[in-house]
């Protein structure tokens, strides 16, 4: 993690879908000082979930008896989450662009895309099991 970060908050789940409400209750709670900020809240809202989402079903192919973390730091400036899987992993830097014609119609494939264009930076640990979504903050 950056320098800088402070860990505020963690949660836990077990790999599977039914947890995604369990998620969006734990970003409303570490993003309740900033609930005032619309964008960011909906930013975060989908790109956390969306993270996670491909944790459950990708990582960990939704076995229920692993795990995926979430941690929510926060600087003076920005506020992160890091998504951490118990999978394999997978190369993030060699992904297939959904708005490619060949690729529109396809039902899966836009959950990076979208983390990429949600949150204000994106890094994967080596592996690719672990993903850091970093929002500015304004104030």
């Amino acid at each position: 993690m950056n320098d800088g970060f402070t860990l505020i908050d963690s949660l836990t789940i077990p790999s599977t879908l039914t947890n995604i409400s369990k998620v969006e209750m734990f970003i409303d709670k570490v993003c309740s000082p900033f609930s005032h900020d619309e964008d960011i809240y909906g930013n975060v809202l989908i790109a956390v979930t969306e993270a996670v989402n491909n944790s459950i079903i990708h990582g960990n192919k939704q076995n229920a008896s692993t795990f995926v973390e979430i941690d929510f730091f926060k600087t003076h400036e920005s506020i992160s989450f890091r998504i951490r899987d118990s999978g394999s992993g997978f190369d993030h830097g060699n992904l297939p662009d959904p708005t490619a014609p060949e690729n529109i119609n396809n039902e899966s494939g836009r959950g990076v895309f979208l983390m990429r264009n949600l949150a204000d930076e994106v890094v994967y640990n080596d592996k690719g099991n672990e993903v850091t979504l970093i929002f500015i903050i304004h104030g």
